[in-house]
């Protein structure tokens, strides 16, 4: 880069205007009769909460050691208030409780002509109710169902059914001499004893 080039001789730059720094507003202490400056800012109380006071330093002192927030406050406001503070003043409600018909949980009631056009909600109701009518059969149990593919809701009848119709397709009796479905036919036995010995065939 040439330094010495013509253009840089026509490129002229305007300095920024030196702005002055502002001089800060005095304000005089608000004691009563004082006329120093209140440098120093003290809340003004209760219900007047972003409100400030200015004081010189030794009125700022008598201030904070008069002050008293609570002043005025009967024992059981006192209590309120420092149970509320706990959570930030905050409402808040029970785990579990179900919006109201304003849309906010303190009314613990739902909203009144909730609509369902597809039905979405009620499919899922009617899936976990029957889930949860049924009880829970125990692994092994639902183990033997699986191995005679039959469904956890199955009877006894339609397991005595299911296991005739298999060992039938299975034992090598009845398919010509075949030994090779020997193995699955061990596990089709084992499972209906099993279902036997928890009454379920």
């Amino acid at each position: 880069m040439n330094l010495n080039s013509p253009l840089f001789d026509r490129i002229r730059t305007k300095g920024e205007p030196q702005e002055r720094p502002a001089e800060p507003v005095r304000v005089r202490c608000n004691h009563p009769g004082c006329d120093l400056a209140g440098e120093y800012r003290a809340p003004m109380g209760r219900d007047r909460e972003g409100q400030y006071f200015c004081f010189c330093m030794d009125h700022v002192r008598e201030y904070n050691n008069s002050y008293n927030y609570f002043k005025g406050m009967s024992d059981e406001d006192v209590a309120r208030y420092q149970k509320d503070a706990l959570i930030g003043h905050r409402p808040t409600w029970t785990m579990g409780t179900k919006r109201g018909a304003s849309g906010f949980r303190e009314d613990g009631v739902d909203p009144a002509g909730f609509v369902d056009p597809m039905g979405l909600f009620r499919a899922q109701e009617r899936a976990h109710q029957a889930a949860t009518a049924r009880p829970r059969l125990p692994v092994a149990t639902a183990k033997a169902l699986a191995v005679m593919n039959l469904e956890e809701s199955a009877d006894a009848q339609t397991v005595r059914a299911r296991y005739k119709e298999l060992v039938k397709r299975l034992h090598p009796d009845a398919n010509g001499g075949d030994r090779s479905r020997e193995e699955k036919l061990r596990e089709i036995i084992q499972a209906y004893k099993h279902l036997r010995s928890v009454k379920l065939a």
